[in-house]
């Protein structure tokens, strides 16, 4: 009787947590964030191989894996590939600034942006910006036809682009094991 009231005491405390903390569905121990890790740094590892890295038996490492999925925390296994050997060197920051931030714009912004395969991300900012997006490209000419193509599709009060020169780090990895 004593651990039900402990319970349904627990229980009511979190009401309202998940509308505080929306993206936490659980939390994240150890184990999860080893998972993660390895996961990470190869996506390719049988459940067998991963069991051992993190001293889980098989059933336990699998059942942990398929939750992290469900959850929405493993979110996809992809190849990484290497731009430069696909013909796409040349990575661009392209800065934005707009003078128009009414729903209507914004519709016709996100549908430009995410329409264009060389855009591989955009982030709303704080600050000066509005938009810094980032893309793959050949080269510069490259540049200049999805700079084209983009102001043809939503009106830009200012746009500039900085070229990489060189890559110093750039990885997927999300820093699981930090807290």
């Amino acid at each position: 009787m004593r651990q039900r009231f402990i319970d349904l005491k627990l229980s009511l405390n979190m009401e309202g947590f998940w509308d505080i903390h929306p993206n936490m569905l659980h939390e994240l121990d150890a184990i999860d964030r080893r998972l993660l890790a390895e996961l990470q740094r190869d996506g390719t590892l049988s459940v067998d191989q991963l069991s051992e890295r993190v001293a889980l038996s098989r059933n336990a490492c699998w059942r942990r894996v398929k939750r992290l999925e469900e959850d929405g925390v493993i979110t996809g296994r992809v190849a990484l590939v290497d731009a430069d050997k696909v013909g796409l060197g040349l990575s661009v920051f392209i800065l934005v600034r707009t003078s128009n931030h009414d729903p209507d714009w914004l519709r016709k912004f996100r549908a430009a942006v995410t329409g264009f395969a060389e855009i591989t991300g955009v982030y709303r900012m704080s600050g000066d910006l509005d938009y810094v997006l980032r893309a793959r490209v050949a080269d510069v000419k490259a540049y200049d036809r999805l700079y084209q193509r983009l102001i043809a599709k939503v009106a830009l009060s200012d746009v500039s682009a900085s070229f990489v020169m060189e890559e110093i780090k750039e990885t997927t990895v999300v820093p699981v094991e930090l807290r």
